[in-house]
């Protein structure tokens, strides 16, 4: 009976001791990480979606307050943030015989800056797309808040992989 107690001790010292930070959500963060900022991503495209830029900043921060440990401050973080919106648009993809579009898709393009104070093989520059298709007989404007939410919560999961799950 001592001998699983043992084992179980044993693991979570090994555990413990472990290198950075470790969350549920899978992220790797230097123990010496203490902040994150998230900048504000202006709106660079040539189609303006006008709450765009806003929606998706406070995604990126509510993300990196809700699935790490780190403190939320407004510029110089240990761990850092920025970038710019660089493509908001609508196409067709599915073309019917009379020539005509059955689906648009809306797709969204971010460039992101990221850098780790403690970790500088870590930082990069990328941008990430992202798109959603809908029924070319629906208005932009009547699907595109629930796109755009589907969109940014996908954008901000690759740059949360990337940034701190190390993908």
């Amino acid at each position: 009976m001592k001998r699983p107690v043992r084992y179980i001790v044993l693991i979570l010292a090994v555990v413990c001791n472990s290198c950075g930070i470790y969350t549920f959500s899978g992220a790797s963060i230097p123990a010496e990480a203490k902040t994150v900022s998230v900048q504000y991503f202006p709106n660079q495209s040539q189609l303006i979606n006008p709450t765009l830029s806003n929606d998706f900043t406070t995604a990126l921060r509510d993300a990196m307050m809700n699935q790490t440990s780190l403190d939320m401050v407004e510029s110089g973080g240990d761990i850092a943030f920025e970038g710019e919106i660089t493509d908001y648009r609508t196409t067709p993809v599915a073309i019917t015989a009379g020539q005509t579009a059955a689906l648009n898709r809306l797709t969204i393009t971010v460039n992101v800056r990221f850098v780790n104070l403690f970790d500088e093989t870590k930082n990069f520059e990328s941008k990430f797309t992202h798109y959603e298709d809908y029924p070319s007989d629906q208005d932009l404007n009547s699907v595109q808040e629930s796109l755009s939410g589907s969109i940014i919560e996908a954008l901000v999961e690759d740059i949360f992989n990337k940034a701190l799950v190390n993908w």
